[in-house]
């Protein structure tokens, strides 16, 4: 049996649309909430493994979803959460993951076209991966803080791989970009890792925290 999932969403052209990829793609729709408090009722009664909600509902129709996201993680830390957000807002973004980045994924709802992106976040967060969506990463590189102590550790080679990374590269991309083998790549990333005094996890969630540094958002 597929993974057991929750929807908020308060649109019912959308909400429609997000449950008939999601069902398409095998997993048991357990409930589904057009608000904020529907939402965490939902959760409480059905404890799901993955929550995919929208980031502005009802009441306010502002931060409902990271709010319950974070919410969420605190009752029940093993329910991965995706949130979707209509627009790049990469505050939003930083607010879901600066309390630790496992189980967490943000993706903007143009992704939906493409059914891969959404269970690809699904199932990271399923596992206690992260996932962040690239042109929210993009639009965060813009706007980095600079004089990050621990960026100073890092090689001017290291640096640049770091960049890659924030802007959503694989390593097989990296590598290519770089014109490094991706076992180049593999030793930069681990050491980019230990530099920054990122301790050893779910490497995907390592990755996000060294973006999440490189960006300023903490550390």
């Amino acid at each position: 049996m597929g993974l057991k999932l929750v929807l908020a969403e308060d649109s019912y052209i959308v909400r429609e649309g997000e449950k008939l990829v999601l069902e398409n793609a095998g997993y048991e729709l357990v409930s589904i909430a057009e608000n904020y408090y529907e939402l965490i009722e939902a959760v409480d009664a059905h404890r799901p493994d993955v929550v995919v909600t929208d980031i502005r509902m009802p009441p306010s129709r502002t931060d409902e979803g990271i709010r319950a996201a974070r919410e969420i993680r605190e009752k029940y830390p093993e329910i991965g959460v995706v949130v979707l957000s209509q627009y790049v807002e990469p505050e939003y973004a930083i607010r879901l993951l600066e309390g630790g980045s496992s189980g967490y994924a943000y993706l903007l709802k143009e992704r939906l076209g493409d059914a891969k992106e959404l269970t690809d976040a699904i199932e990271r967060v399923a596992v206690g991966e992260s996932k962040i969506d690239p042109k929210v990463v993009d639009a965060l590189i813009v706007g980095k803080k600079s004089g990050n102590s621990k960026l100073e550790r890092l090689t001017a080679r290291e640096r640049e791989v770091l960049e890659h990374v924030a802007a959503g590269g694989t390593n097989a991309e990296i590598a290519g970009a770089l014109f490094l083998s991706e076992r180049a790549v593999e030793k930069h990333i681990n050491s980019i890792f230990t530099k920054l005094d990122l301790l050893a996890d779910v490497a995907g969630n390592r990755r996000v925290k060294a973006v999440l540094v490189f960006l300023g958002a903490v550390g």
